[in-house]
């Protein structure tokens, strides 16, 4: 359920059933074909709200120089340029483009405008929103903050929240994924948060879609345990805790196989660890549901994530999954009920529930069984309508604001 925390109740005019729509301008520097959480998640989002007929401006870097922007009836994607960022050579970061964004938006005025990342692209299109006087709303949706200790660069944690928070309190509002995130945030004097979650594809990723086929090209039978990893391979990951997990669960059972799917700085150095493991790449649609639902468990032990899209697509793929207690994993799953939630930071629980998972084969199944009812609860419908009511508020308090002389950002009805 959405929860906009830290405001009093706001009184709008109501809107009817009959469903008004708005012109967005949907701002992110990583879209499809980027392969993580958040452009996928983007992807789903841009789907589901031209489906209920909004009109859609997306912005985005350019991400190869054969990319070319589409148009279609009611969603119009407008390129900017980019640059490779650093240690993530596969991801574009767009470039500062107030002049470029100032005359879109002056010829084409959006209802609303969305920011979905904090980088110098969406900078500028708060910027530019500041001046234009348009309705913006943004998304808290990576833990740049937390990776920042992964690579060197701790003593920039500071900053980086400092310049977050900044960004976030000039929006009316900030989406962020779960009710953890929502109240550290708020801690570090983040304004205005509205809790929605992610939602999963239950269509994609089903149980029905495992390949025996698929099994045997790892070497596994029916009865072989097979545990999966989905991911980036990078330092923020976690990866020395899946590497003692799963050398744990082999001392158990030594028939156990090792699934990777993703690429990353890292992989070298956890095949190398894992000389034995089958690491498969980077894979997407439906080969990767198939990935998913061939495996027997999940074991994610990441601890820097604002959401984790993995776990719900694992569990909707009806596997038992064992995470830290922390972001999605600690919302969806109900320790020794449909997966196994280790103490954040208790790394030798961590590998001993893995241990767990391959003593227990039939707890896991039944926990996969579950995990897979409780996935079905999270479709993105719901969150598409949780997103669209947002939007909605950020339009209509602007309009109070410009009523009033005030700015949305800063309007009383916003104050904590």
């Amino acid at each position: 359920m959405t929860d906009i925390a830290n405001a009093d109740p706001i009184v709008v005019d109501h809107i009817p059933q009959a469903h008004r729509t708005l012109r967005i301008a949907l701002v992110t520097e990583t879209y499809p074909p980027e392969v993580n959480g958040v452009a996928m998640t983007l992807q789903q989002l841009v789907h589901g709200l031209h489906a209920r007929q909004h009109e859609i401006q997306l912005v985005r870097p350019r991400q190869a120089e054969q990319d070319a922007a589409r148009r279609v009836d009611g969603l119009q994607e407008v390129l900017m340029r980019g640059v490779p960022i650093p240690r993530y050579p596969e991801m574009k970061m767009g470039m500062p483009a107030h002049r470029a964004l100032l005359a879109l938006w002056s010829r084409q005025r959006p209802d609303v405008v969305h920011i979905a990342t904090e980088g110098p692209l969406g900078w500028s299109a708060l910027k530019v929103a500041q001046r234009l006087k348009l309705p913006v709303c943004s998304d808290f949706r990576t833990n740049f903050h937390a990776y920042s200790r992964h690579y060197g660069i701790g003593w920039l944690a500071r900053p980086i929240m400092g310049y977050l928070r900044k960004f976030h309190n000039r929006t009316a509002f900030t989406m962020v994924p779960s009710e953890a995130l929502h109240e550290e945030l708020r801690e570090f004097g983040f304004e205005r948060l509205v809790t929605v979650a992610r939602g999963v594809d239950t269509r994609q990723f089903d149980p029905a879609r495992r390949s025996e086929a698929l099994r045997q090209s790892w070497g596994a039978g029916p009865q072989t345990p097979v545990a999966l990893f989905v991911g980036r391979l990078a330092p923020e990951k976690n990866l020395t805790a899946l590497v003692r997990a799963f050398v744990a669960m082999r001392e158990r059972r030594s028939d156990t196989r090792f699934v990777i799917v993703g690429d990353g700085p890292a992989t070298v150095a956890l095949a190398s660890a894992l000389p034995d493991a089958t690491f498969c790449g980077t894979r997407r649609g439906e080969d990767l549901a198939a990935h998913y639902a061939s495996a027997d468990c999940f074991v994610f032990p990441s601890m820097t994530e604002t959401f984790g899209n993995v776990t719900l697509e694992a569990m909707a793929s009806g596997l038992a999954v064992l995470a830290y207690d922390h972001a999605s994993a600690g919302q969806m799953i109900t320790t020794g009920h449909n997966g196994l939630l280790a103490p954040l930071g208790n790394e030798e629980a961590f590998v001993g529930l893995a241990r767990h998972l391959v003593d227990e084969p039939l707890h896991a199944r039944r926990m996969g069984e579950q995990a897979r009812l409780r996935a079905q609860e999270a479709g993105w419908a719901r969150i598409v309508s949780q997103v669209e009511e947002v939007l909605f508020k950020t339009e209509a308090l602007a309009r109070i604001a410009g009523t009033s002389g005030a700015s949305a950002a800063t309007s009383p009805v916003l104050a904590r």
